[in-house]
């Protein structure tokens, strides 16, 4: 086991991240020691980091953001030394009603890497319950790993869905997660995929990933999302960008009866809609909840070549590069934005 120091980034305010020198933690009962191999910039770190907070949680004292992230069991204490492993960030207390019921994203008392007062993997060592680990197939990358996270998050989303093999659907917003949705209503036979973006190389992505149809919109996409879906109309719509506009054009074009569920979370943790629209249409709007039970079968899906994960990795960056790393995912360049610690 290592002893000694270790690099770690912390944010300290609004833009404002510092490589700190800190000493490797020490485990505890049922926590492993684990080197961490390579961390995603997901949506939510951006949020924290252009302001500090996401929702109703703020920063408190400076923040190790990152939970989306691989790493490599480093304790000769566990059966599961050396093993290379995906790591699932929420820790649930597994024995409020939510966790009783099945539901430990709802967890009452949950822990979060890299959220509020839970430091996260953007540091070299990180100490984590051993239940939380997901050893990874010789097959799979540690890259592949790290993308588990986010495709547990579309999976729950598709699962709220309940996509039926023909049902026409709109994806609005293609940036991971959403292109991972794309896949997995594919693979949940949806006849027609229809997604919109803001960026013209998110809907070349989306297209080759399975999409049927892309539309580039600039202040909404209601009028042409309406002849694009024909005559039957979309049935689900998922938003998966984090805005509002998305969610009005979701709501406007999904068909009466349909199914509206979202995924984004909102820079100013408000969502509004036009309720007339919503309640004559008598529309279901579900809300996303991170993620349940995905990892298992997540890392069948990507092991069976089902789920193209590693095509969305595109920029990788070292540790000490964080701030062209976290630029580059704030300008929303390329996709899923990797820093290797």
């Amino acid at each position: 086991m290592p002893a000694g120091f270790m690099n770690v980034l912390r944010l300290h305010g609004v833009g404002d991240l510092r490589l700190h020198t800190e000493s490797i933690p020490r485990v505890s009962p049922g926590k492993v020691l684990l080197k961490v191999s390579e961390v995603g910039i997901c949506g939510s770190d951006l949020h924290w980091f252009a302001e500090a907070n996401i929702g109703d949680a703020h920063i408190s004292r400076p923040l190790v953001l990152g939970h989306e992230f691989s790493a490599i069991v480093e304790d000769a204490s566990s059966v599961l030394d050396g093993q290379k492993v995906a790591v699932d960030p929420a820790i649930t207390c597994q024995s409020c009603e939510f966790c009783l019921a099945g539901e430990p994203n709802l967890c009452s008392r949950i822990q979060f890497a890299g959220h509020g007062e839970d430091d996260g993997a953007l540091c070299e060592y990180l100490v984590w319950p051993e239940s939380n680990l997901y050893p990874l197939p010789i097959s799979l990358q540690s890259e592949e790993g790290v993308m588990l996270e986010p495709l547990g998050v579309a999976m729950h989303a598709v699962e709220l869905g309940a996509i039926q093999p023909g049902t026409v659907v709109g994806v609005f917003g293609v940036g991971p997660i959403g292109l991972l949705v794309v896949q997995l209503l594919r693979l949940a036979g949806a006849d027609e995929i229809i997604v919109t973006d803001r960026l013209e190389h998110r809907l070349e992505a989306a297209l080759s990933l399975g999409a049927t149809q892309g539309i580039l919109i600039e202040n909404g996409a209601g009028e042409q999302l309406t002849r694009s879906a024909g005559k039957r109309g979309i049935e689900v719509a998922f938003e998966v960008a984090g805005e509002n506009q998305a969610v009005e054009d979701a709501i406007n074009v999904v068909k009466p009866g349909g199914r509206v569920i979202l995924v984004g979370i909102p820079s100013t943790d408000k969502t509004a809609f036009t309720a007339s629209t919503a309640r004559r249409k008598g529309i279901t709007i579900k809300l996303s909840r991170r993620m349940r039970y995905t990892y298992p079968r997540a890392i069948q899906l990507v092991e069976d070549g089902l789920i193209d994960v590693l095509s969305l990795v595109t920029h990788r960056f070292p540790l000490r590069d964080y701030q062209q790393a976290f630029r580059t995912a704030a300008r929303r360049e390329g996709i899923k934005i990797l820093i290797r610690t």
